[in-house]
């Protein structure tokens, strides 16, 4: 593997502010005093909804579900699901958690199966959203930043596994 740099891009402290503000926008649009089923997409949104499961004030309840797109850093086109939710959904508002919406299709599949368990309401927040390279309309209700086609790594997103650690958001540019 080339060698490659990572150029700060979120700091810490913008994340952290931006995810308050964000968990207050949802809890806002879901009715006052009704649960919320959040639901991490593995490996990326842990992170996201780590934070987001602190910041709302009402009761949550927490699930994860793995699918799989990607090989290396490309995207392969075929989505599927790797491991499905635990937790029953049905009638139950559900917010799916995120770390980037880049072409939509991983999204696309993951809201079309959901939808077959019947929520409540069925809505996504996503820590980063890159609408340039869509390939598919999906409803993204809760962005944290829109950001350009770069390749992204940290608090939850990775390149190979690594770098997901990081507190805060970098740009990998080849070095």
């Amino acid at each position: 593997m080339p060698m490659m740099m990572l150029t700060p891009f979120y700091s810490t402290d913008q994340i952290r502010a931006r995810v308050t503000e964000l968990a207050s926008d949802i809890e806002s649009r879901i009715p006052s005093g009704e649960p919320l089923h959040l639901i991490a997409v593995l490996s990326g949104g842990f992170m996201l909804l780590a934070d987001l499961a602190r910041l709302i004030s009402r009761p949550v309840t927490i699930d994860f579900v793995r699918l799989s797109s990607y090989a290396g850093t490309t995207t392969s086109g075929t989505v599927h699901i790797v491991s499905d939710l635990a937790t029953d959904i049905r009638d139950r508002h559900t917010l799916i958690v995120e770390d980037i919406v880049d072409t939509g299709s991983t999204l696309r599949v993951l809201r079309d199966h959901l939808l077959l368990k019947t929520p409540k309401s069925l809505q996504t927040v996503s820590l980063l959203d890159k609408p340039s390279r869509r390939l598919t309309n999906v409803p993204v209700e809760f962005v944290g930043f829109t950001i350009d086609d770069r390749f992204v790594v940290g608090y939850g997103l990775d390149l190979n596994e690594h770098h997901r650690q990081l507190p805060y958001l970098a740009v990998v540019e080849p070095h």
